[in-house]
């Protein structure tokens, strides 16, 4: 007797590019009172037994940022560890001050490695692991090295210190690199499958710093990071917002394995066009538009458009289907519940 797939391995084909049958998918919430207007849309919360999201995130090594340290009336502010101090208080938080205030590395330490490390965290994602073993299970790092340049200098001095001090930027990006080297060694020690990198240089019309600009500062360290990852024998994933259609040859290039978001809305990143350009070397996560159709689309639209991604960008595998990001609030309850139907039915239709 043939026995069922599990959800981790249907996310291995799909990586593997083997077609599956159903699709693996993701479906999260940005918030738990979305999930409660769909109880209220339902009449219960029966819905929720249907859902089984087959990538499941096992608790990160540490907070992206913390508790707040400061709280005066209504402001929240927190410094965290690498000494950047946020607004809590604000959705989402905002960077209120940078701890390099001169490009320059002179003077500044990165937090120790242990300290990067809830005490514990091993322990929690072997029993996280053992809880779900019929489920493909990822965690992140945090910032990403791209993110992490402008945590560390502030958004503006970043995009000047690419351009007028490149040395610096180089030596910047590299060094936090190498710490989360680090972090990987340790995340990596443990079951996880695979690690989740979350690295946002893409906006809506293309590549923040430029296509030429990310090649010769970013690309190589993404690439020491995907060689790390593959070396353990474990999966690179990489969440990315916007437009990264130009330098869609370079992540393939450099061996990413899945990219996670695949935002339909940002310039050159339809994905069906980039499923036919790419989809036989890399796996596509997500591609149903969290900006369009999920808030503005009828749920009857919802439905064909799950029915078209689960036709089209399934073939020869490489796709796990999902919105490019988590339901946002003011989403119609009908259009989530015409999610929820069309991802767990996934009716397939050739159109």
């Amino acid at each position: 007797m043939k026995m069922a797939m599990t959800p981790k391995q249907r996310v291995l084909d799909q990586i593997n590019h083997k077609e599956t049958q159903p699709v693996p998918y993701t479906l999260t919430f940005e918030t738990p009172e979305l999930m409660e207007e769909l109880d209220r849309f339902y009449g219960g919360a029966w819905w929720r037994d249907r859902l089984d999201n087959h990538i499941l995130d096992a608790p990160m090594p540490h907070p992206l940022l913390g508790i707040p340290s400061e709280r005066t009336g209504e402001t929240a502010i927190l410094e965290d560890l690498f000494g950047a101090r946020w607004a809590m208080h604000q959705r989402p938080a905002h960077l209120v001050e940078p701890p390099l205030k001169n490009p320059s590395l002179e003077g500044y330490t990165f937090p120790l490695v242990e300290d990067c490390f809830q005490a514990g965290w091993e322990e929690e994602v072997a029993l996280f692991a053992d809880q779900h073993p019929d489920h493909f299970i990822v965690s992140s790092p945090g910032f990403g090295i791209f993110e992490r340049t402008w945590v560390l200098r502030g958004f503006e001095d970043m995009l000047s210190d690419v351009v007028l001090e490149a040395s610096f930027f180089q030596a910047l990006i590299q060094s936090i690199t190498d710490h989360q080297l680090a972090i990987l060694d340790r995340m990596l020690d443990t079951p996880l499958d695979g690690i989740l990198f979350s690295d946002d240089w893409g906006y809506q019309k293309g590549v923040l710093i430029g296509a030429a600009r990310w090649r010769q500062f970013v690309k190589p360290h993404l690439k020491r990071l995907y060689d790390h990852v593959h070396q353990a024998g474990k999966i690179a994933l990489n969440h990315v917002c916007g437009s990264v259609r130009e330098v869609m040859p370079d992540l393939v290039e450099i061996g990413l394995d899945v990219l996670e978001s695949v935002q339909p809305e940002a310039e050159g990143m339809n994905p069906y066009e980039l499923k036919c350009e790419f989809g036989r070397d890399i796996t596509f996560w997500g591609g149903l538009g969290s900006q369009s159709i999920i808030p503005y689309g009828t749920p009857d639209e919802i439905r064909k458009e799950v029915a078209k991604l689960v036709s089209h960008m399934s073939v020869w595998g490489g796709y796990i289907l999902a919105p490019a990001k988590g339901i946002q609030p003011a989403t119609p309850p009908a259009n989530m519940a015409a999610l929820v139907e069309s991802f767990t039915e996934q009716i397939k239709a050739r159109n």
